[in-house]
């Protein structure tokens, strides 16, 4: 079976797995919904990383000697994750080495591909599971944005990509251990020293609007408390009942 069509079935299988929505191991799908505004990879970088994704997949479908192979891509900041199944220690050298001549804007290739036959359909799909329920797990936390991480999942083994600081990544890391049916976690990450000046800057004015709009609001409900005492006190004397504004 060609791998465009085997992938096409895997989509398909997913949904009925799931019983609710598409499941795709390459895009984020809790993570496509929310602004780019917030991923730390520039316009261009994220354009690139897209253009990687879809040079790669081509050569994957078309390359015949990649018709007994399985292959998952996850590119961040043009750095790739190669994960799946090949027949051979011939063929996963192949796949190592060809990834890397489909664009000169390859940084680096991680060839975590394994030796072995192709994993089931079955398998596919609880490992689109598990990276939906990890996916999920991230929007739950405050120490950093779900779109600084991107994640794929590999014969139950949690890939993670992103450029994060320690911290982060240790967070990160530690939600993604509470998942279900995960073996092991991977670290892929771009260490950063520290936050970045503009996204500090960012939240502290996201902060300051919040703390400003809860005063307004304090406000407001202070002089709606005083209105309606005044509009009693004005019915008490004139005996109606009712507002007078």
């Amino acid at each position: 079976m060609k791998k465009l069509a085997l992938f096409t079935f895997l989509i398909a299988g997913s949904i009925l797995l799931s019983g609710c929505f598409p499941a795709m191991q390459n895009i984020s799908s809790v993570g496509s919904i929310i602004s780019v505004n917030n991923d730390r990879r520039s316009v261009g970088t994220i354009l690139d990383d897209k253009t990687i994704y879809l040079q790669l997949a081509t050569w994957a479908s078309e390359d015949a000697k990649l018709d007994s192979a399985h292959l998952n891509f996850l590119i961040y900041n043009k750095s790739v994750l190669i994960t799946g199944e090949v027949p051979s220690k011939k063929l996963h050298a192949y796949v190592g080495q060809q990834a890397k001549r489909q664009s000169p804007k390859i940084k680096q290739i991680f060839n975590e591909v394994s030796i072995g036959p192709t994993s089931s359909l079955l398998k596919r799909a609880q490992d689109v599971g598990i990276t939906l329920q990890v996916e999920a797990m991230l929007q739950n936390q405050e120490v950093f944005h779900p779109t600084h991480i991107k994640l794929i999942t590999e014969a139950q083994t949690v890939y993670l990509m992103g450029s994060v600081t320690k911290r982060e990544a240790d967070r990160s890391v530690k939600i993604a251990s509470d998942a279900k049916g995960i073996k092991q976690i991977v670290r892929l990450f771009d260490y950063l020293k520290t936050r970045p000046a503009a996204e500090i800057k960012r939240d502290k004015l996201r902060a300051e609007a919040s703390v400003k709009r809860a005063k307004l609001e304090a406000e407001k409900a202070s002089l709606e408390a005083e209105k309606a005492r005044i509009q009693e006190k004005i019915n008490q004397l004139t005996g109606t009942i009712g507002t007078s504004f």
